[in-house]
């Protein structure tokens, strides 16, 4: 397993490690899991590919009806 070292000020690697804690996790295991969401949070290869490729009948959104008119918060 690889190791990534990183320099961070005080005050952030107190607050860091405040929420390490607070899930109940070792600060290396809580960032490993943040960098992971970071990286896997990306569009899969080919998707921007799909748009206009429907070949379906035409979408069509149904009438939606009136608005309600709901109080005003002053």
């Amino acid at each position: 397993m690889a190791q990534l070292h990183c320099y961070v000020p005080d005050n952030l690697a107190k607050r860091f490690q405040e929420k390490a804690r607070k899930s109940n996790l070792p600060v290396s295991k809580y960032l490993a899991l943040l960098i992971e969401k970071e990286v896997e949070n990306q569009w899969p290869a080919g998707y921007f590919d799909l748009f206009g490729s429907w070949r379906g009948e035409r979408l069509e959104r149904p009438d939606q009806g009136a608005f309600k008119q709901r109080a005003d918060f002053d």
